[in-house]
């Protein structure tokens, strides 16, 4: 199990690592992580909902994703509270008191996937989440030391260099934790080092010297690499003034979800992709993308609180294009109703009025892998759909897309907004082409966003090869 001294410290890339480096050695390795909280997710074979980390982490693998890799995920729908789904579909929402008391109940389900997992599989790489060290969490934990105690696994602790106090995190960690847990502890990695490893040695030294437990190595400042994140939006952007390039907005709703819809946009070499903060100004761009939301009438009410309602329907008098996926889909309709309170208090809210849909928000999500018929450019495109509204009008006599079972979306009569609800648009390279063009890029150069996501996990794998200790990975089992 890989366990992490803060957020975003590396838990992730390392479990995914590992996983190709055992996979191109012909071990039968499936990832898990026992409770995720995240609101980029993945639809998975089996027609369930999981964390996008854990959907990259299969693809290591060379497998297809399954809830039993993500058995609990907590999606946030306030700063207090949460959807809880158990093994791939929606339980209940609850805020956190509610949930620490239901812990016992997702351990359950928690150790039922594990032991599946275990029995499908020679070797099972577990990732934890936040930190093992947050006191107020420790007791009925899941997440961390209190499934690897529950199923006896040993513990590999990574600490993110990068932003500094390595040393702290690592030794303060250990002191945080349980005689039990301290011993299950096997070992230190650190990642994100950038520098002369010969002035870190020292340092090393005295880590194993304080602690007993051997540092298995020092993973590199990847610079030009690209893994899905967890949760976390990249901020940084591509841009290449010697070519051709279309500007694209994507304004950051408080409830943002699967932003990384944007990651094959973001790396595009004739894309500048600009994520817009709260409160900020949209800039001139060509096109505006409205994201997904986990909820949707509250980041419709903060949309309008930061102007944005105001910036998009300026862009579209200036001859731009509007762009919505799913929850921002259901923005541009005429009104979204929630009549069951699924994702807020019930009520009614106003759109955008830039297409003529209603949504209603129902209780049973829809989870499905689809593929089909881009109407723009009749180009083949694929994806997944997660959303509990659905929507009617007469928009949707003109669809953006056409599935095998039924249409999708809609495109507006002057060709200026459509709308989705698949999720994965602009993986596929013909699709991405298309919907390019259509934003106003005349001459669209080839990029395979799929092989450079093969090659950066390729690239990983062979940085933890070289960089780590044999010894790491005959811990895992």
């Amino acid at each position: 199990m890989i366990q992490g001294t803060t957020s975003d410290a590396g838990k992730s890339t390392l479990v995914t690592g590992i996983c190709r480096v055992l996979a191109r050695r012909d071990v039968k390795v499936a990832p898990f992580k026992p409770q995720n909280m995240a609101l980029n997710s993945a639809v998975t074979v089996d027609g369930g909902e999981i964390g996008r980390a854990q959907a990259v982490q299969a693809r290591a693998c060379f497998l297809e994703p399954h809830t039993d890799m993500n058995p609990v995920l907590l999606k946030p729908n306030s700063d207090t509270g949460a959807q809880v789904i158990i093994h791939g579909r929606a339980r209940a929402d609850m805020n956190a008191r509610a949930y620490h008391g239901y812990k016992s109940v997702a351990m359950t389900a928690v150790l039922e996937s594990y032991r599946r997992l275990c029995g499908q599989y020679d070797a099972v790489v577990v990732e934890g989440a936040g930190s093992p060290a947050e006191i107020n969490l420790r007791d009925r934990d899941i997440a961390n030391m209190g499934f690897a105690e529950a199923v006896d696994c040993p513990v590999v602790l990574i600490a993110d260099i990068d932003r500094g106090g390595v040393f702290a995190h690592l030794v303060g960690t250990l002191e945080l934790l349980s005689d039990s847990e301290r011993a299950r502890v096997r070992g230190f990695v650190i990642n994100r080092f950038r520098g002369d490893i010969g002035l870190l040695q020292p340092g090393l030294d005295w880590l194993q010297e304080r602690t007993g437990k051997p540092v298995f190595g020092v993973l590199p400042y990847l610079t030009d690499w690209h893994l899905e994140a967890e949760d976390a939006i990249a901020r940084g952007q591509r841009i290449n003034r010697d070519r051709p390039v279309l500007r694209v907005a994507v304004p950051v709703l408080p409830r943002i979800s699967n932003h990384t819809d944007f990651d094959a946009l973001r790396l595009h070499p004739q894309v500048d992709l600009q994520f817009v903060a709260p409160g900020a100004p949209i800039p001139a761009v060509d096109l505006i993308v409205l994201p997904g939301s986990k909820s949707v009438r509250r980041d419709l009410q903060q949309l309008r609180s930061h102007g944005w309602d105001q910036a998009i329907h300026r862009h579209l008098r200036y001859g731009g294009k509007v762009l919505g996926i799913c929850g921002g889909f259901q923005m541009l309709g005429q009104t979204l109703r929630d009549p069951h309170g699924i994702e807020s208090a019930p009520g009614e809210s106003r759109g955008l009025g830039l297409l003529d849909i209603d949504t209603v928000l129902e209780k049973e999500k829809q989870l499905r892998r689809v593929e089909g018929l881009l109407k723009l450019g009749d180009t083949r495109v694929k994806g997944y759909e997660i959303h509990a509204g659905v929507s009617s009008g007469a928009a949707l006599e003109t669809p953006l897309v056409e599935l095998a079972n039924h249409n999708d979306g809609a495109l507006s009569a002057d060709g200026q907004v459509a709308g989705t609800y698949l999720h994965g648009l602009f993986d596929e390279s013909a699709a991405r082409d298309a919907l390019l063009r259509w934003a106003g890029l005349a001459e669209v150069e080839a990029f395979d966003y799929a092989a450079r996501v093969e090659a950066d996990i390729d690239r990983l794998a062979d940085c933890v090869e070289h960089n780590l200790d044999g010894s790491l990975l005959e811990l895992v089992r």
